[in-house]
């Protein structure tokens, strides 16, 4: 069992991890919120979100081929 110094430095060592783990738990959560915030199109038949109309185009595409295109995906 540590005694005396030992002992102070084993809690300040566990205090340090402590918070280096609760900053980076913030972090993550700021940057979970930024991507859910870029995806800004969605598909209309399976309700998936995209970043940009160019890869909405290609889902589109690949994944509803019979389906004509929506007119927002005409012109990209």
């Amino acid at each position: 069992m540590a005694r005396g110094q030992q002992k102070i430095q084993s809690q300040q060592k566990a205090a340090k991890k402590a918070a280096d783990l609760k900053k980076g738990a913030t972090s993550f959560q700021d940057q979970k919120k930024a991507a859910a915030k870029a995806l800004t199109h969605m598909c209309p038949v399976c309700k998936a979100q995209m970043p940009d109309p160019k890869t909405f185009k290609q889902h589109f595409e690949n994944k509803h081929p019979k389906t004509p295109l929506p007119p927002e995906l005409q012109d990209a």
